[in-house]
């Protein structure tokens, strides 16, 4: 009965990342604690792998059609991996069941997700902007001046930031890592923008959540039922999203995730 259960968790869960492009770490880590009871250190080993073999399909789609800058997603891995593989080895040293860390872990996934509704929740108020900024970027950013960030630094302190966060809680490459790049890069196009923030999480999340696996972290028959329902949960939602209310859709998952963070914090 769980198994079902499971897979149509990841069904719902990549219908909505597919309707709003909101990612599946802030939804999954959080229903898997909280409905499933699932320990924190395998919620998010597992959601890591998830979301690696989730977002290399769309990264694929998108280089095919040039769409992907690998100069900013070479600058964000430069920062994002390190900082992966210095946090795998601090969990490994700390040991990722000890209470401590438990307690890192949830208190971490919980400001990870007021962040992660706060931007959700800036790109439902700032979107008339947005797509204003984004025309205007299309028309001025097909150059190379378009993928120059406002300092080379910026964008490997914030994969840095980003990679240390995503491997703590498998929540920080989606809606706040969008947000961040439309200030670092400011004359990239929306849709680049998008296109670098799945493709860099992809080897992030697949380091991250192999380091985890190596820990004993990741549930790999619950990864296969969580893949089962999302694969085509994502699917259907793409193929939806021209006829949805998006700014409705995403004013209620801001406040759901708003909702999961603060419960995480105060626990």
């Amino acid at each position: 009965m769980h198994e079902l259960a499971f897979v149509f968790a990841g069904f719902a869960i990549g219908l909505i990342v597919g309707l709003t492009g909101v990612g599946g770490g802030s939804l999954m880590t959080p229903v898997l604690i909280f409905f499933f009871g699932v320990k924190p250190h395998l919620a998010i080993g597992t959601d890591l792998l998830f979301a690696a073999f989730t977002k290399l399909g769309g990264t694929v789609g998108l280089a095919r059609r040039r769409m992907v800058p690998w100069s900013v997603v070479g600058l964000l891995c430069a920062g994002s991996i390190p900082a992966a593989l210095g946090s795998l080895a601090l969990l490994q040293h700390l040991g990722p069941t000890s209470e401590p860390v438990q307690r890192l872990m949830t208190t971490t996934l919980g400001v990870a997700l007021l962040l992660t509704a706060a931007a959700t929740l800036y790109k439902v108020v700032a979107f008339s902007a947005q797509r204003q900024a984004a025309e205007q970027a299309a028309r001025q950013g097909s150059g190379a001046a378009a993928t120059r960030p406002r300092h080379w630094s910026l964008p490997v302190l914030l994969g840095a930031v980003i990679g240390t966060m995503v491997t703590f809680t498998s929540v920080g490459a989606g809606a706040i890592g969008v947000t961040v790049l439309l200030l670092v890069f400011p004359h990239l196009p929306l849709p680049r923008i998008i296109a670098a923030d799945i493709a860099y999480a992809v080897p992030l999340t697949l380091v991250a959540g192999l380091g985890h696996a190596s820990l004993g972290s990741v549930d790999w028959p619950l990864l296969l039922q969580l893949l089962a329902g999302s694969l085509p949960g994502i699917w259907l939602g793409s193929r939806l999203v021209s006829h949805t209310p998006e700014r409705l859709i995403r004013s209620a998952l801001s406040l759901l995730l708003a909702w999961a963070g603060a419960k995480l914090v105060l626990i």
